[in-house]
């Protein structure tokens, strides 16, 4: 996984510059964009990282971006900055995910920590993007009776109740049993169970 950046997308120089700076200044990584619209342009999907965005643009709002982020499923943690702030916008923002609003001006250690921590949710959340993609890709490489048999394992059921409900063979319920694990990959029924509800919650 690419490591997480830091991206500052906000219409004021001035703000980017010293935001940019004081990013710098303790080791993190930053880019920055003077609109949303620029930041589209250029951001990669897979990459991780911290969003600070501005409220107001010209061009797209900042939570005009939001959306479409997390529309795309992006591994993005959201922290607006803005000198427009309002409790119901803020309120507004939590619910779409974002994971601090801040107004400007802001002490620039708590604005570390803060981005400290959305870096961390981030690669977290990537991680997890990640393990469903994995998950959703071996499930799709079963037949259809090979899923019907994996769920039925993973409900704890044994081979004579599984063959018993699918209307086939003990012998038959070991082989599927055995194609299964070799094109999933796990080697015991906790990581299969694992597998399964990971897959559940997969993205479509």
């Amino acid at each position: 996984m690419s490591e997480a950046l830091v991206f500052i997308v906000d219409d004021d120089a001035a703000v980017r510059d010293g935001l940019s700076m004081l990013c710098e200044s303790s080791g993190l990584n930053a880019e920055c964009y003077d609109s949303a619209e620029s930041f589209l342009d250029a951001y990669r999907p897979d990459q991780p990282g911290c969003l600070v965005l501005d409220v107001r643009m010209e061009g797209m709002s900042g939570p005009e971006l939001h959306a479409i982020l997390n529309q795309a499923g992006c591994p993005l943690a959201v922290i607006y900055l803005t000198g427009h702030g309002s409790i119901p916008l803020t309120v507004q923002s939590i619910k779409a995910g974002a994971v601090n609003f801040l107004t400007k001006p802001v002490n620039g250690t708590e604005l570390l920590e803060c981005i400290r921590a959305a870096l961390l949710e981030s690669t977290q959340m990537g991680l997890r993007i990640q393990a469903k993609t994995t998950a959703a890709n071996h499930i799709a490489s079963l037949t259809e009776r090979e899923r019907e048999v994996m769920v039925l394992m993973a409900d704890g059921k044994t081979n004579k109740e599984i063959a018993r409900h699918l209307g086939i063979s003990h012998r038959t319920v070991e082989i599927h049993k055995a194609r299964i694990m070799h094109k999933t990959g796990v080697n015991n029924l906790v990581d299969l169970i694992h597998l399964v509800e990971i897959g559940k919650r997969a993205p479509d």
